[in-house]
């Protein structure tokens, strides 16, 4: 069995048999000359069925993930919302995380909701809460770990084995920790999520999506309601989002080592109420993450002495942490959940604090990064 650095080099990737090419070329092509009607050349007829290079990316990603198949599409909520077109029906009962992303929350709350589908919001790191909550409708548990932006860990085995005496799919975004970190096909999820716009693609220059999966007949379902809907990326897309996960592993090492220090600055600044990494000991997650993950991953939230407008002046403080939404690039980000990416859960039991403050921890000189922040909160809590 090859190595994860090997896969994510060569997997989908062997060099071009016409020119020799050794990158995966961008088959900028909508369409595919046919040898008589039917007679497609290596399967392909109109991109937005296949293309080669979403192929190479789909074969590098289900390698990754330890699955069988994987599709790649636009977004990360376009894989969302074929996988729950997929795998819901009006009257369908689905559980959320209580902390879910606010993207995942607006399309189960705005979008499926009023198409008949209902939802329970559920702490995922309390099993009993989890087995609480299914219904005979219950359809899917969708999970986060770790989860966006309170960094809550639950355990995937734990989840998998309850779902399936339900006849629940597991699903598990897989986004915060990347295959790198985390395999969750492996520990029992049925399908694992990405927004490879993030740590998978890495550079912030591109936007899409993938699903994996180790279940043949869901695999095909879920590629006849992607090519029927069009939620595909552009070829270019798939080149960079290809590109970028060459480098996963070592990025993703060195994420880890940087929010480490991050979070140990934090831990100790008295401007700071609370931190949450799942790599520090007192986190309520962190046996469950130690056992599951590889390391800990680049995102780090905490809360701010001194309320909302103390943790705005920390987010416009910063001069190497640029105040941003996304996660995952090489640059590190800073941003207010409450006003930016989790807008849409104001007013609802998804709520976050807002004095609450999330990182994405970037490669750069950890000095760098630990100084920009102290400065920033020595000026935003003096």
């Amino acid at each position: 069995m090859r190595g994860f650095s090997t896969n994510a080099i060569h997997a989908g990737q062997e060099p071009d048999p016409t020119t020799g090419a050794v990158i995966t070329p961008i088959h900028q092509s909508s369409t595919f000359a046919q040898d008589g009607v039917g007679g497609l050349r290596g399967g392909y007829e109109y991109s937005r069925s296949a293309n080669p290079t979403r192929t190479a990316l789909q074969e590098c990603l289900a390698a990754l993930e330890g699955g069988r198949h994987a599709l790649a599409f636009g977004s990360g909520m376009g894989a969302s919302d074929v996988l729950l077109r997929v795998l819901l029906r009006p009257g369908d009962h689905i559980v959320i995380p209580h902390d879910a992303y606010g993207g995942t929350f607006r399309l189960v709350d705005k979008v499926l909701q009023p198409w008949g589908v209902e939802y329970t919001p559920v702490d995922l790191a309390d099993v009993d809460a989890l087995r609480a909550a299914l219904r005979p409708t219950t359809r899917v548990v969708w999970c986060e770990t770790p989860t966006n932006p309170l960094l809550g860990i639950a355990d995937i085995a734990a989840l998998a084995d309850v779902a399936r005496t339900a006849s629940a799919r597991l699903v598990v975004d897989n986004t915060f920790a990347s295959p790198y970190l985390q395999t969750p096909l492996g520990l029992g999820a049925d399908v694992v999520l990405h927004s490879t716009t993030k740590y998978v693609g890495g550079h912030s220059d591109v936007v899409g999506g993938a699903l994996v999966t180790g279940d043949d007949e869901l695999a095909e379902r879920l590629r006849f309601t992607q090519n029927s809907v069009g939620s595909v990326p552009g070829p270019f897309d798939a080149w960079l989002t290809l590109r970028g996960v060459k480098t996963l592993a070592v990025r993703m090492e060195r994420h880890s080592d940087n929010a480490e220090r991050v979070a140990e600055l934090l831990t100790g600044h008295r401007g700071v109420e609370t931190v949450r990494y799942p790599g520090l000991p007192d986190h309520p997650g962190h046996e469950v993450a130690a056992k599951q993950m590889r390391r800990f991953g680049g995102m780090v939230s905490f809360t701010v002495a001194g309320g909302r407008d103390a943790a705005m002046r920390v987010c416009a403080g910063t001069k190497i942490f640029t105040l941003a939404e996304s996660l995952g690039g090489v640059e590190s980000l800073i941003e207010h959940p409450g006003a930016m990416t989790h807008a849409s859960v104001a007013g609802s039991v998804l709520e976050v604090p807002d004095n609450l403050v999330r990182l994405s921890v970037g490669i750069e000189d950890v000095e760098d990064l630990v100084e920009d922040l102290r400065q920033a909160l020595d000026a935003a809590t003096r």
